[in-house]
């Protein structure tokens, strides 16, 4: 039997594919500005801090953590990478959603037009039974099964 959870829609959306997760809340500017800065044409996780993300693309995956951290810059960030099409496919929260981050991917789905998926209140076990690399199915209905 497949393992399914299920979650709030933020912003909706299909995704099927690999996936990385961080087990620990996210950094935003400090994963995402390098690359954003230096115009690159993928995201590769920047924050030294964060061993689960340090180093791998980012860029069309989905993204599973906590929570979003850090400064107040990080809904600008998300935005930013959105608009430049570098962002992950998919962000799945284990927790409620933060307001920083729900401001970045509300911004970028109406001002930017991102195909961005966003889903919270998942559940802390999302964060132990589904690996970086595994391939994981999100559904516009806000469920995220293993494949």
């Amino acid at each position: 039997m497949k393992k399914v959870f299920k979650g709030r829609v933020i912003c909706k959306g299909n995704y099927e594919g690999e996936c990385v997760v961080s087990r620990q809340g996210l950094n935003t500017l400090a994963t995402f500005q390098k690359s954003a800065l230096m115009n690159k044409k993928k995201v590769i996780g920047s924050d030294q801090n964060n061993k689960d993300v340090y180093g791998k693309n980012l860029t069309g995956i989905a993204l599973i953590l906590p929570q979003t951290i850090g400064s107040t810059t990080g809904g600008l960030v998300i935005q930013t990478i959105c608009q430049m099409g570098i962002n992950p496919a998919a962000l799945l929260f284990s927790e409620e959603i933060d307001s920083l981050a729900a401001s970045g991917v509300i911004l970028a789905k109406n001002w930017e037009n991102s195909n961005i998926i966003a889903i919270d209140k998942l559940g802390s076990d999302i964060l132990t039974e589904i690996k970086t690399g595994d391939k994981i199915k999100v559904s516009e209905d806000g469920t995220v099964e293993i494949l």
